[in-house]
């Protein structure tokens, strides 16, 4: 019996030594994973709570724990409102990642805990901003027609709408014809568009564009391309996602794309150091870091700093009247053209109507003629899917199955966010939740019952194209 005890014993000891040891190995060198988690849930609860008004809780609920992966279920997450700062921990002792809030500009993830470099990186303050104008969207108007209730009917059915569905607008001729929202969301409610950042972020760079600064042609790009072929690549490959640069697109584990928002403060470091893996033109790769570098290149060619964090107000955001619009940076200043740009859903709205309106609005061309052209011109290295524009024509390759308009263009985001662009219709829909690929939804099928339930004849016809330049315009 005392010979059972003291085994008894020793593997006690041994469990505890265990225990001990791995928590001194997870709070001295804790897994990169670990720390992409917090990373991931810091950020997210940041931006909702200081951008969007939600509780800390309920985000790390609903946005972080339920949908992604187990280990997210053990964050833990704290909210320092004194000093605009979100920690997460793995089990609330582990692998501390960080984020912060910057007055105007959103929230940042700093995963390296240099919270005053991350503030000087952004000494100017935030763009001002804009006020909203009841005469820039004739909001509702039109609704109560047989069109519009059979338009509601097709939003408040949840084999369309989707899983997790936060929002809906759509929008023809110009005006609002039907909104549907989830629980706890509202026409008021800024919600992230993941990487439908990335077709804004091309629309910042052409309006920069059409002030002469900078060209689809343009290449030697980054001074650390000067002496090696990625001198070669032009804007316009980087556009198309047809850089030649090798990046790791692939969520699941530690990879470049979690790399560069998680783990390094520097978003633009990884895709600028990235080795050649193709020549410029010929290989395909979606790659969030081309967006990034999007974003440095842009911003250099602005002229200065201050003028470069406003610019996408000034320049874009304010002539839209996107009153919500808040497009967030990385801990050392560059905008995160890959992925974070709140909006409401109204605001995510006028975007998709200035592009249907070829880049005009309210008679004031704000894109180059053709720019979103690129926008709906596939590239031949990504087999017709995606486009020389940053935006997609058939977003998980159904678009061509389901027979849509040939000229439908989609902005396309993580975790079900989507916008349907119809010139022939002069329609957009927009569709934003939280609904992970796992679950299978695509929203074509939403754009499909729409167009069909849409009138096509007599005065209807007419609308459907975009609105004459003399009527209030989105």
């Amino acid at each position: 019996m005392r010979f059972v005890l003291r085994i008894l014993k020793a593997l006690a000891l041994l469990v505890v030594l265990v225990v001990i040891g791995g928590a001194g190995w997870l709070f001295v060198r804790p897994p990169e994973l670990l720390r992409v988690g917090d990373g991931y849930a810091a950020k997210i609860v940041c931006s909702n709570v200081f951008i969007a008004g939600r509780e800390a809780d309920e985000v790390l609920h609903d946005d972080v724990q339920a949908p992604g992966n187990p280990l997210l279920r053990l964050m833990r997450v704290s909210v320092d409102r004194d000093n605009d700062r979100v920690t997460a921990r793995f089990m609330g002792l582990f692998a501390p990642n960080y984020a912060l809030y910057r007055s105007g500009l959103g929230c940042t993830s700093v995963p390296d805990g240099d919270f005053e470099a991350a503030m000087k990186a952004v000494p100017f303050d935030a763009p001002a901003k804009v006020e909203a104008s009841d005469a820039l969207w004739p909001e509702g108007e039109g609704v109560g027609s047989q069109a519009d209730e059979k338009i509601a009917a097709l939003l408040a059915d949840a084999r369309l709408s989707g899983p997790a569905m936060r929002a809906i607008v759509v929008v023809r001729g110009g005006r609002i014809i039907a909104e549907a929202y989830g629980p706890g969301f509202s026409a008021k409610t800024p919600l992230v568009g993941w990487s439908m950042t990335k077709t804004v972020n091309a629309a910042i760079l052409g309006r920069l564009m059409l002030d002469g600064k900078i060209s689809f042609d343009d290449d030697h790009l980054l001074a650390q391309w000067k002496s090696d072929g990625r001198a070669e690549i032009k804007v316009s490959d980087l556009l198309g996602m047809e850089s030649g640069l090798a990046f790791n697109e692939d969520y699941g584990d530690v990879a470049d794309v979690t790399r560069m928002l998680y783990l390094d403060p520097d978003m633009v470091s990884l895709p600028a150091n990235a080795p050649m893996e193709a020549a410029p033109g010929r290989r395909f790769r979606y790659s969030s870091g081309t967006a990034a570098l999007l974003s440095r290149i842009w911003m250099d060619r602005v002229g200065n700093a201050q003028a470069a964090f406003s610019y996408p107000h000034d320049a874009l955001f304010s002539p839209l009247g996107m009153t919500s619009a808040v497009f967030e940076l990385d801990a050392r200043g560059t905008f995160a053209g890959s992925s974070y740009l709140y909006a409401t859903a109204h605001d995510w709205a006028r975007f998709g109507q200035f592009l249907l309106q070829d880049g005009v609005w309210n008679g004031q061309r704000l894109l180059p003629e053709g720019f979103v052209g690129t926008m709906r011109t596939p590239t031949a290295a990504s087999n017709g899917q995606y486009t020389q524009g940053q935006a997609w024509l058939a977003p998980g390759g159904s678009s061509a199955a389901l027979r849509l308009p040939e000229d439908t263009f989609w902005l396309s985001g993580h975790d079900g966010q989507s916008m349907a662009i119809v010139p022939s219709a002069g329609l957009v829909v927009v569709r934003l939740g939280l609904t992970p690929g796992w679950l299978g939804y695509q929203s074509q099928p939403l754009l499909k019952a729409i167009l069909a339930a849409l009138p096509q004849t007599g005065e209807t016809q007419q609308q459907a194209g975009a609105p004459r330049q003399a009527q209030p315009q989105p």
